[in-house]
């Protein structure tokens, strides 16, 4: 294949991968400047997974007296377990304000208060209520928005591919290597910026939140490029993800004052955060039903509990939660205005990812060594603003706000420099990946491969985490990457070929959740959504620093070298709700 061929080699300016909210806003940012921007994602735009996210954006727009600016890093602060560094906060809840008001101006249908004001409800581990909403569909119209802002300002779009390697070399990134799912073959994409905002990897378990896309492969890309990857051992369960589906129930029904009660009929997170009640911050929340569920008060004596909005009548339920009512009544039919909804925890957010720094360049060591061109935000990024658990709608504020800011670092980028010469062989490494697969043994098949990676990282991995579950999970992902050697292929066709797609997902889920496992094994402490019963107490004094981890020779290696970013004011307190 000659990188000549004009339909397999394009010159961009930036490009972006991920077609969510981050992805968008930094494509929007740079074509608005006059440069070529171009969106690559293996999902129509408006399919991205930010349109799942329901409960709303956070922003101190102080709406009500006792919120402000400071009271938004202190929760942010706090509910991060005082892992996230406090620079990065700062700045983020002062550009959160000007975000939200600059969506009002693009034409985001805001729910809105009695006086017109952008309605805002509370949500957990926030001070106040802070949460601005559209119902509960924040995601969606957030999401469709960007998209027609993006179509206005001639933003190229390639939807349907699947990225397979990053073109890094000497510190400098060059571009990437894409498949193209819809009619096959491989592309080149040469820019001069590449930013990552491929959302998060809840796939990794069997129940989650996150959509099927969700499978790390911007994490994984990373990692195979041999640059780190950070505090990957964090990864959020949310409460209320529908039983045995795992599908997000948003908090925004706790935020309108729904209950989460046991077998009993109890509201048992007085027991656990009597202050905050329901509106705990998620890991707490988790951690509170797990335990009941384990001490057998689940919903007669089974693996669930419920979550109960009938008292907040049928106009309430309609009017503010509608996908909420929709979605328990298709998948599980149960009628919210009725009856009480069966929730379970479920793999929700990934607060680890794509060390970078303030200005979202990707960065490859403790001492922040700057990889040229390359960037990333949203899920698929750590900051680290979120630390070791996030607090909810601060996503999708990270998201829109980071990836502005993402957008215009690129535009200053693009305008200074000239594009980098590409690898020698820039196709070798995605064409290996194929050829690997379609050329494999077929002794083992990827679908049993993932169902037992997924089953276990429900099982070993968590809300609860102990060392015997965590080694034995460690066991299992080695067996499994060494089955997926023996992986192949039957389809060897080019247009629309989801058995190799599925395949290669495969390859990245099993790369990155070795990470996980080995970070958390080697994190003896409990800190926000990592939580271990054999070290069940916040460790400061040893564990107050962040993770990196490269894959080197085989071997994951990590390093604590990169420091916790900690304000005077805001010195680590114990975590009280």
């Amino acid at each position: 294949m000659k990188i000549e061929q004009a339909r397999k080699y394009h010159k961009i300016d930036a490009v972006i991968v991920g077609a969510g909210l981050a992805g968008l806003r930094a494509a929007l940012e740079v074509a608005r400047s006059g440069l070529a921007a171009a969106v690559v994602s293996k999902v129509y735009p408006t399919r991205s997974h930010s349109g799942g996210a329901q409960g709303g954006i956070a922003a101190a727009l102080a709406n009500v007296s006792e919120d402000s600016l400071d009271a938004h890093m202190f929760d942010t602060i706090k509910g991060s377990d005082y892992l996230a560094d406090q620079d990065i906060v700062e700045h983020f809840v002062n550009e959160a304000v000007n975000t939200v008001y600059e969506f009002e101006h693009m034409g985001v249908p805001f729910s809105r208060t009695a006086d017109g004001r952008i309605n805002q409800r509370p949500f957990g581990g926030h001070s106040a209520p802070r949460a601005c909403f559209a119902q509960d569909i924040t995601g969606h119209v957030l999401l469709h928005t960007l998209y027609e802002q993006c179509l206005k300002h001639n933003v190229l779009f390639f939807s349907e591919f699947q990225v397979l390697s990053l073109l890094v070399q000497n510190d400098v990134a060059s571009g990437l290597v894409a498949w193209d799912i819809r009619e096959g073959g491989l592309h080149i994409f040469h820019a001069k910026t590449v930013l990552l905002a491929t959302g998060g990897y809840g796939r990794a378990w069997k129940v989650t939140s996150n959509a099927h896309a969700n499978t790390g492969d911007g994490v994984a890309l990373v990692l195979e490029a041999g640059l780190p990857l950070e505090d990957m051992e964090f990864v959020q369960f949310h409460p209320t993800g529908l039983y045995k589906h795992g599908i997000l129930l948003s908090e925004a029904a706790r935020g309108e004052g729904a209950y989460i009660i046991n077998d009993r009929g109890e509201r048992f997170m007085k027991n656990y955060a009597a202050a905050k009640m329901e509106l705990a911050p998620r890991d707490v929340v988790s951690r509170a039903e797990q335990t009941e569920i384990n001490e057998g008060r689940g919903i007669g004596g089974r693996d669930y509990v419920y979550l109960d909005l009938r008292h907040l009548g049928r106009e309430k339920i309609l009017s503010r939660l509608p996908q909420i009512h929709d979605l328990a009544l298709n998948y599980l039919k149960a009628d919210s205005i009725k009856e009480p909804v069966p929730i379970q925890p479920t793999a929700h957010y990934s607060m680890g990812g794509i060390p970078a720094n303030i200005r979202t360049e990707v960065i490859k060591d403790a001492a922040g060594t700057v990889v040229r061109g390359l960037y990333t935000a949203g899920e698929a990024s750590c900051l680290s603003l979120h630390g070791a658990n996030r607090l909810g709608t601060n996503s999708m504020q990270d998201a829109a706000t980071f990836g502005r800011i993402a957008g215009a670092h690129m535009t200053e980028f693009c305008r200074q420099n000239v594009f980098a010469d590409l690898p020698t062989k820039p196709l070798d490494v995605a064409q290996g990946k194929i050829d690997r697969l379609w050329s494999g043994s077929g002794l083992e098949r990827h679908a049993p491969i993932r169902e037992e990676l997924q089953e276990n990282m429900t099982k070993h991995m968590g809300v609860f985490r102990n060392q015997d579950d965590m080694l034995r999970m460690l066991g299992i992902i080695k067996e499994l990457q060494e089955r997926y050697r023996k992986v192949g292929v039957d389809d060897r066709g080019q247009a629309f070929n989801l058995d190799l797609i599925e395949a290669l997902e495969l390859e990245n889920l099993l790369s990155f959740a070795e990470v996980i496992v080995e970070g958390a094994l080697a994190r003896k402490e409990s800190r926000g959504a990592h939580f271990r019963s054999d070290f069940p107490k916040r460790d400061d004094a040893n564990w107050l620093k962040h993770t990196l981890a490269w894959r080197r020779d085989g071997k994951i290696v990590m390093d604590y070298g990169k420091a916790v970013v900690i304000y005077p004011q805001y010195q680590p307190q114990e975590r009280k709700y």
